[in-house]
């Protein structure tokens, strides 16, 4: 679906209103501590889960690929998650699909903050936090098309990438969110307590997003976009003949994988560098683990603005453009980040890991609208999701998993880059492809306009 295709399809409103700015807000906050409850995980797995989930006589080597391991079912559930969510989205609504999504991520994450220890109950300790990963990444996978979708399909025509943005901020506040609770609990409990139950802290904060699921079921409501496209009367059991996912994937299957292509590059960078970097500055280099963490935080705080301002612009420059801008230069600094970083220096970590938080921003900020716009409304939910899931599994859900790899294969950080890169290099690539199915589009559609009625000379 062409850009100008999707946006003779949006809403003919010219001006945001207290809903689009009330669905905005709703949307935003609901991101942040869905991924916030995402990304308390993540920094689990990389400074806790080793030694509490874990056989204590495992090698740290090991036992480290086991917790990033359990890090990345949550990625594999992913696409399961969109393709679920993108069902029911697509057939009983938007708002449905992100209030289940956030209840069960909720829930999920609450658990896990519960959950006994490998000396306490043995093997089912990781089997349990493995089944609740799991319908962690159920959750995920499901909550990003319905966040971004009420607000890109809610949106003004022409501010899609704007408000689009909005559900993306959910990502570097979710990540604050996390580190600024795992900084406060372990600074206000000794190393020994936190390693005993501090850490379960910032899980059962958690339950602060069923009331978040509550609060979008009953007073958002769907979009207009989606209401006009996918009548509500008598339209569900005519739909259920056909699964969204089928018509998607017979009709548009190019498009999720180079829509999964185009995200690789911005999952792959940005779970290494709020993840991976963290466990090999505190592991490897004996970096304080504070010091790690600010930078992550920092970096984070600046691509708030970052992705509103690249959503906005997209509206008026186009997609792609800025979207192959970030992916050339996040591939380039993938270079920069491991030498400052192993500089030991704050202020060379803060800048590496802020700098290519930045770069992915450029990326992320204008996705939401550029994904939607691949798919027609009636299975945008299904298209939009999973491209969006596929990429996350092939990107971030292993990158933690094959950094540690390479490093210890080579003992070099610079491995590492070349990684980076290449990814970068298969997201520029997908991204021109989708510019080119675009243009051929474009042209077929003005070729079928010009050409004469038949019968007429």
């Amino acid at each position: 679906m062409t850009r100008t295709a999707a946006r003779r399809d949006a809403p003919s409103t010219t001006a945001a209103g207290p809903s689009i700015i009330k669905i905005a807000l709703t949307a935003s906050a609901g991101s942040a501590i869905e991924w916030y409850d995402f990304f308390i995980y993540g920094t689990a797995a990389a400074l806790v889960f080793p030694k509490l989930f874990f056989a204590a006589d495992l090698p740290p080597f090991i036992a480290q690929i086991a917790a990033f391991s359990t890090f990345a079912v949550g990625f594999l559930a992913r696409p399961v998650g969109g393709v679920l969510f993108g069902h029911i989205g697509d057939i009983a609504g938007r708002k449905r699909a992100l209030s289940i999504a956030m209840l069960m991520m909720g829930t999920a994450s609450t658990c896990i903050g519960l959950l006994p220890s490998y000396a306490v109950s043995g093997a089912l300790a990781p089997l349990l936090l493995v089944a609740l990963r799991f319908i962690q990444g159920l959750a995920i996978g499901g909550q990003w098309g319905g966040a971004a979708l009420m607000a890109i399909e809610s949106a003004p025509r022409g501010r899609q990438g704007f408000y689009g943005s909005f559900a993306q901020i959910g990502v570097p506040l979710g990540v604050v969110l996390a580190n600024v609770v795992f900084l406060a609990v372990s600074a206000l409990v000794s190393p020994d307590d936190f390693q005993a139950w501090g850490w379960r802290i910032p899980f059962l904060f958690s339950i602060v997003l069923v009331a978040i699921g509550i609060f979008v079921q009953f007073y958002l409501e769907e979009p207009e976009e989606f209401e006009r496209a996918v009548p509500r009367s008598g339209g569900a059991q005519n739909r259920s003949e056909s699964w969204p996912v089928v018509k998607v994937l017979k009709g548009h299957s190019t498009d999720v994988l180079l829509a999964g292509g185009a995200f690789l590059a911005n999952n792959t960078c940005f779970y290494i560098a709020i993840t991976y970097a963290v466990a090999y500055g505190a592991s490897t280099l004996k970096i304080p683990q504070q010091t790690m963490l600010a930078a992550v935080m920092i970096g984070s705080v600046a691509m708030v603005p970052t992705l509103i301002a690249s959503g906005g612009i997209s509206d008026r420059l186009g997609r792609r453009g800025i979207f192959m801008a970030g992916a050339s230069l996040a591939g380039l600094w993938s270079f920069a980040i491991f030498p400052l970083i192993e500089s030991r220096s704050p202020l060379a970590i803060t800048v590496a890991i802020g700098v290519e938080l930045v770069l992915l921003s450029l990326m992320y900020g204008p996705q939401a609208a550029l994904f939607a716009e691949l798919f027609p409304v009636e299975v945008r939910y299904s298209g939009a999701s999973l491209g969006y899931q596929v990429g996350s599994v092939f990107g971030g859900g292993f990158a933690p998993i094959i950094a540690t790899a390479l490093f210890e294969r080579f003992h070099s950080s610079s491995t590492i880059a070349v990684y980076l890169f290449v990814m970068c290099a298969l997201s520029l690539l997908s991204t021109i492809f989708l510019s080119l199915r675009a243009a051929r589009t474009t042209a077929a559609g003005l070729a079928r306009t010009a050409a004469p009625a038949p019968g007429r000379n």
